[in-house]
């Protein structure tokens, strides 16, 4: 473990070194997560401003739900994407080679090679909001900390789901596109899982499984999430991150590396 942590450190050191030379970039992307947000605000904003309610979410209870989407998109942008995107490039290029030469886990070297600035802001205004609407229902400290439970499982589920999509360029090289489906699904998270038909519910929850990233945390800060459903988050991420192992180790059972 302490071999993992050293080399995690390395790479997260020189991932920020060699970022900070376009400083200008965090600056845009500042611009673009407030344009991001206020455009998500205003169309909540749009169904509230006549006094319509998601199904008794009032509005900040619906602003939670869109603090821990802006958290999600940060911790894709910081932690994902810069790494998964570039499975396809690896296999393409046969550089999948020389990772899997290395004394550590392949599949860690690639979930964890790289880190991006560029998502902290997204990070730091989910957080805010998460502080104002908290505020404003009177939350206390301990409804955050219940939070960060189904939240972390969201954040394993996610990466999970991510790491096996990126797993089939090893069949299909040219994924890009469903992981951009991947990120257009993501988008259904910034409104509570009461906004939706049934149908959909059932789909966002059982097959495609957006609740547990963003509303089940939201009802555990609130307060009013059921055992049932944090449980479900930890064996959902459980189940997925053990998918993801044992699904990568099978991929490279077809991988045909570039010398041979």
């Amino acid at each position: 473990m302490s071999r993992y942590l050293h080399t995690l450190k390395l790479f997260w050191s020189t991932a920020i070194a060699a970022e900070l030379e376009y400083r200008i970039n965090f600056a845009i992307a500042a611009l673009s997560s407030i344009g991001n947000l206020a455009g998500s605000l205003f169309g909540l904003f749009l169904f509230y401003r006549t006094g319509y309610t998601f199904a008794g979410w009032r509005w900040e209870e619906a602003i939670v739900v869109l603090g821990i989407f802006t958290i999600l998109e940060g911790f894709s942008t910081t932690f994902l994407a810069p790494n998964l995107s570039k499975i396809v490039q690896h296999v393409q290029n046969g550089t999948l080679d020389f990772v899997l030469l290395k004394p550590i886990s392949s599949q860690f070297w690639l979930s964890a090679r790289v880190i991006s600035p560029w998502g902290f802001p997204n990070l730091i205004f989910g957080f805010c909001i998460l502080l104002y609407a908290g505020n404003k229902l009177g939350l206390g400290l301990s409804n955050y900390l219940f939070s960060l439970i189904p939240l972390t499982f969201g954040f394993i589920s996610l990466y999970s789901i991510w790491f096996m999509l990126g797993a089939t360029s090893i069949w299909f090289v040219k994924i890009y596109n469903v992981t951009e489906v991947l990120r257009g699904l993501m988008e259904s998270g910034r409104y509570p899982m009461a906004a939706y038909p049934a149908s959909y519910r059932f789909f966002f929850t059982f097959v495609v499984p957006i609740a547990f990233l963003t509303t089940v945390p939201a009802e555990a800060l609130l307060g009013r999430g059921e055992a049932i459903w944090t449980f479900g988050s930890m064996f959902l991420a459980i189940a997925l991150l053990y998918a993801s192992n044992k699904f990568w180790q099978f991929a490279l059972r077809f991988y045909t590396s570039a010398s041979s």
